[in-house]
């Protein structure tokens, strides 16, 4: 081959050179002939500078939405849980609170007859998003949010 040629020399790990060997054998190439097409097909394939999808400030700025975001679920989070596993419990430790000595049965008594006003709150709260109310003059029905009115099918 052409002596005449600039000479490039490469260091390389005994494995890897056994590997080259043995590839440029299966192509009927020279060692020569192996490295240069390897690396010029190497060239072709791949861009060697990367470009960040994103700036630094662009993803501080996404990480901090997202803090965010995060901060206000757990705060919500935290709310539906007091209302779920606090709201009877309160009522029955401020009925408490403000009749020292009631008994267990003035205790119920409180707790049935104050029911209604918390069962509307949960309605107005669900009114919308998951449930429907029908108001008819005398009485008001309700459905799910999304579903059929029911009442549409009878005769």
């Amino acid at each position: 081959m052409g002596r005449d040629k600039p000479t490039v020399y490469v260091y390389t790990t005994t494995k890897q050179k056994t590997r080259w060997e043995s590839e440029a054998e299966k192509r009927n190439m020279s060692m020569s002939e192996f490295v240069s097409g390897m690396t010029e097909a190497g060239l072709k394939k791949f861009d060697t500078t990367v470009d960040p999808d994103e700036t630094r400030t662009d993803l501080r700025e996404q990480r901090n939405d997202l803090k965010e975001q995060l901060e206000n679920a757990r705060n919500r989070i935290q709310t539906l849980e007091n209302r779920l596993h606090y709201g009877e419990r309160a009522e029955i430790q401020q009925y408490i609170e403000e009749n020292p000595g009631v008994t267990f049965d003035e205790v119920v008594r409180h707790v049935i007859d104050t029911v209604p006003a918390r069962v509307s709150q949960h309605i107005d709260d669900l009114e919308g998003d998951l449930l429907v109310i029908d108001s008819e003059p005398e009485t008001e029905t309700y459905y799910p949010a999304g579903k059929q009115d029911i009442t549409d099918d009878l005769p």
